[in-house]
């Protein structure tokens, strides 16, 4: 297996994406931590890990609040004896609309919740991946500068802003030996909600990949355990491209 005897830390482990990397960890043999703030989308996941032979296990946690993010990460390694796998996968408070229109208030709410999240989940994980001498921090949803619309709002600057920490964050612990990347999809169709109002935006997330196939959960999940893994020593301070070609490198 490719993660045995590792342990990971999902931060938003009840959603839909934080849920397909927990199973694909678990998969290939890590026990997995499930952080988030609906109890009922958490024991799901852990739920389905568990019925497929998994570890995992669930914890109410704020992921803005540094000491319930510190506190929990803190139990985590006390618990499993280390932790070499984090992800943040987090619902953020996303403005859409034009700029022009926004209230300078609400941007920076949004964009403050974003960097604090990222930075505390990060800090957290880190510390103790410093101490190990390895460890894989891992983001979900890497920006595409070169495909700017207009009416992204906060989304497309809260994606630049989270890469551009990854880059800072890998240059920093690279020496420690601590892995910090990044996947981006054009979309996950199967992560979204069902209806005829949905279909014509999963059919054109589909239409514009080269092999008119859109990435899945298990996508997701394969891939996100294979970069979690040794197989991927070599892989830090970058994007992966699971866009089945929507995304131009």
């Amino acid at each position: 297996m490719l993660l045995e005897n590792k342990t990971a830390v999902i931060f938003g482990g009840g959603g839909s994406i934080g849920g397909a990397m927990a199973r694909g960890f678990a998969a290939e043999g890590a026990r997995v931590f499930l952080a988030g703030r609906t109890p009922a989308k958490l024991d799901a996941a852990a739920d389905q890990i568990r019925d497929a032979g998994g570890l995992a296990e669930t914890a109410l946690v704020d992921a803005l609040d540094a000491d319930a993010v510190n506190g929990w990460v803190d139990s985590v390694v006390e618990t499993a004896g280390s932790v070499d796998i984090a992800v943040n996968v987090i619902s953020h408070d996303v403005l859409f609309g034009p700029m022009i229109e926004m209230s300078a208030d609400d941007f920076a709410r949004s964009m403050e919740k974003i960097a604090r999240t990222f930075l505390l989940t990060t800090q957290a994980a880190a510390r103790h991946m410093v101490k190990q001498g390895s460890g894989v921090i891992l983001h979900f949803g890497g920006s595409d500068s070169a495909n700017r619309m207009p009416g992204l709002g906060s989304m497309q600057i809260g994606c630049d802003m989270v890469e551009a920490m990854r880059r800072q964050w890998a240059c920093e612990l690279g020496p420690h030996s601590v892995r910090v990347l990044s996947m981006r999809s054009g979309g996950v169709t199967d992560s979204m909600p069902d209806g005829p109002q949905m279909d014509p935006i999963k059919q054109q997330i589909t239409d514009a990949t080269l092999t008119k196939r859109a990435a899945t959960l298990t996508d997701v999940s394969r891939v996100a355990a294979f970069l979690a893994s040794d197989h991927a020593a070599t892989l830090t301070s970058t994007q992966v491209n699971i866009s089945a070609g929507a995304l131009v490198d």
